[in-house]
C-alpha cells in the first residue's frame, strides 16, 4: 500500500500542473453548467431567444473568470504583477479557442455535412480535446509564463 501511495505521489509531483489543470477544467465546466442552469431555469426564461443567448454569454464569462483565477493561483502559480494584462491575454486566448471550436464544428458539421447526431457528438468531443490542449498551451507559453 505504501508503494502504491509513493507511486501516486511521484506521478502527481511529475505531472502536477497538468493534473491540476484538468481538475480545475472539470470544476470550470461545472461552474459553467451550474451558472447556465441557474440563469436559464431560475432567473431567466430559456424559451426567450434573447434571454437564452444572454444566459450563454453570462455563464461563459463566469466560467472564464473562474478559470483565470484558479489557473493563476493553483495551476500556474503566477506572480505577474500586471494582473489586468494577464487577464486580458487570458480572455483573448479563450475567445481564440472558442472561435477554433466554432471553426472545427462548422468545417465538419456544416461544410462537410457530417451532421448526424453521432457526428455532432464525435466532433464536439474532438473539438473539446483540441480546445483543452490549445488553452493549456496558450496558458503555459503566453499567459502564465515563468
Amino acid at each position: 500500500m505504501k508503494t502504491l501511495f509513493n507511486l501516486i505521489k511521484k506521478i502527481y509531483e511529475k505531472y502536477k500542473e497538468i493534473i491540476l489543470y484538468l481538475i480545475f477544467g472539470v470544476l470550470t465546466t461545472i461552474v459553467s453548467l451550474g451558472s447556465k442552469y441557474i440563469l436559464l431555469f431560475v432567473l431567466l426564461d430559456a424559451k426567450d431567444p434573447i434571454q437564452l443567448q444572454v444566459s450563454i454569454v453570462i455563464s461563459w464569462m463566469i466560467a472564464v473568470v473562474f478559470a483565470y483565477v484558479t489557473n493563476r493561483i493553483y495551476v500556474f502559480n503566477s506572480t505577474n504583477k500586471n494582473k489586468i494584462k494577464e487577464f486580458i491575454s487570458f480572455i483573448i486566448a479563450r475567445i481564440s479557442t472558442l472561435l477554433l471550436e466554432m471553426l472545427i464544428m462548422w468545417f465538419f458539421v456544416t461544410l462537410l455535412k457530417l451532421n448526424s447526431d453521432l457526428y455532432v457528438v464525435i466532433f464536439t468531443l474532438i473539438s473539446q480535446v483540441v480546445v483543452v490542449i490549445a488553452n493549456y498551451i496558450f496558458s503555459k507559453l503566453f499567459i502564465f509564463k515563468k
